[in-house]
């Protein structure tokens, strides 16, 4: 659940605009959370706070990655260097910087590798040790991954982990796999680090880890391999969902001013010394964030139906978690009323996001790909071979001809005859096809500043 109201206010009182010009921007926030009308999330100035804020507006001029996957991904590094001392609480829950994040975009269009590589350059100045030990892109069984950071190891005292997974349809495929127990371990990653196995002969356990994760997928392969139990468990819920897409064409780009990152790593280094001098530190709201997170707490945990509704129902934690990072970065003890409203700024694009990506969605591979495919095809439809050729023929035509009645029960497809030579055929359209791309975003993809910053 987004909170759409709170966007205007928070960008009137960031200064970015008055009231009226920033509800224009919003004004479809009601149906999309903040979406424009093609259904892409708007990232609002309100979560460009702080160091993350910096981050983003030093690297985003001379890359091709998205400012959201940047700025995720940033805290996502942050979050894990600093380690598990620093945590917020909700009730008697205990949650600490560590965060579950994965980058939806069409493959390396969306620049989501390029993005990270600007967030390891930095965190690896600040921490060569843990960027050089403490980073994995291996994630295939639940014992190796406690292995990363069990107990008893003389030598290997740091339980901070980041799981980098470039290709993370691989680790929903692993969950389809019958009496993996890999997903209840990420699960308890992300709620308090204490792992564990039954192995009999060999038991692994692990005390208090700080394991954070960065994913990258399509919304296809998402869409195919997110079984319905992964949807519903609790696993998706404790993802941050961000769409993601190359913000600009930069046939030159990449070259940060060194200066600009040379300033932006000596902060972090600030940051992570703070941090670690006050120990075992419990962030609390101040007065004023605890005013706003009263007024916004009954709509943040109302939660949603269907797909959309299981990716996000742990918004109250995320947010928490989120707001938390934002104050640290600003070496606060108290989460202060902009940090409350950066997390809550960013949290409405990842309800977007999830929006974007889950709706409409079965939770059947089948025929959301169908579905997806004809609404790209448009008013020329498909006809059932074109449909059948799309599959490369791996999928029966019971399949499709099931997922095509599904389809058309929802009303979402609907089927027309077209006359041929011989007999008439079939064809397939969606009962609403996407929008075309916007001006602007055809201006945004050239690298039009102007366009970018609309």
């Amino acid at each position: 659940m987004a909170i759409t109201s709170h966007i205007r206010q928070t960008n009137s009182a960031a200064g970015t605009g008055d009231t009226e010009d920033v509800m224009t921007k919003t004004s479809v926030a009601s149906v999309a959370f903040g979406a424009v009308p093609d259904g892409w999330p708007v990232l609002p100035d309100v979560a460009l706070h702080g160091l993350a804020g910096d981050v983003v507006r030093v690297i985003e001029p001379h890359s091709e990655s998205d400012p959201a996957a940047i700025l995720v991904q940033f805290l996502v590094a942050a979050g894990n260097v600093i380690g598990p001392g620093v945590n917020c609480t909700v009730e008697s829950t205990r949650h600490g910087l560590n965060l579950f994040v994965c980058l939806v975009g069409e493959t390396s269009k969306a620049r989501k590798g390029t993005s990270w590589e600007h967030i390891r350059r930095i965190c690896s100045k600040v921490d060569p040790a843990w960027a050089e030990r403490r980073v994995t892109t291996g994630l295939s069984t639940a014992e190796g991954l406690i292995a990363e950071v069990r107990d008893g190891e003389a030598v290997q005292k740091d339980r901070r982990l980041l799981i980098l997974q470039s290709e993370f349809a691989s680790v929903l495929r692993i969950l389809q796999r019958s009496g993996n127990t890999l997903s209840p371990l990420l699960r308890a990653a992300w709620d308090d680090g204490n792992l564990g196995t039954l192995v009999k002969h060999n038991p692994l356990k692990a005390t208090g880890a700080h394991i954070s994760m960065v994913g990258h997928i399509t919304r296809w392969e998402l869409l195919r391999y997110l079984s319905d139990i992964e949807a519903h468990n609790g696993f998706a819920n404790r993802l941050l969902w961000v769409c993601v897409r190359r913000s600009k064409c930069l046939p030159e780009g990449g070259s940060v001013p060194a200066a600009e990152i040379a300033e932006i790593i000596r902060r972090l280094m600030a940051v992570v010394e703070w941090a670690r001098s006050v120990g075992a530190l419990k962030i609390k709201r101040d007065e004023e964030a605890r005013q706003l997170w009263a007024t916004i707490y009954p709509e943040l945990s109302e939660g949603e139906p269907g797909l959309v509704g299981a990716a996000t129902s742990r918004a109250e934690a995320q947010v928490l978690r989120l707001a938390a990072a934002y104050a640290v970065l600003d070496c606060s003890r108290r989460v202060r009323v902009e940090h409350l409203r950066a997390a809550l700024g960013l949290w409405n694009y990842c309800s977007a996001s999830a929006q974007y990506i889950f709706a409409g969605a079965t939770g059947r591979s089948v025929a959301d790909r169908i579905h997806d495919t004809l609404e790209n095809a448009g008013a020329k439809g498909m006809s059932r071979t074109q449909l059948r050729d799309l599959f490369g023929r791996h999928e029966s035509s019971r399949q499709i001809d099931e997922a095509l009645a599904d389809l058309e029960s929802r009303g979402v497809v609907s089927r027309r005859e077209e006359s041929t030579r011989g007999r008439s055929r079939a064809v397939w359209i969606a009962t609403r096809a996407k929008r075309p791309k916007r001006e602007s975003d055809a201006a945004r993809s050239c690298g039009d500043p102007a366009a970018r910053r609309a």
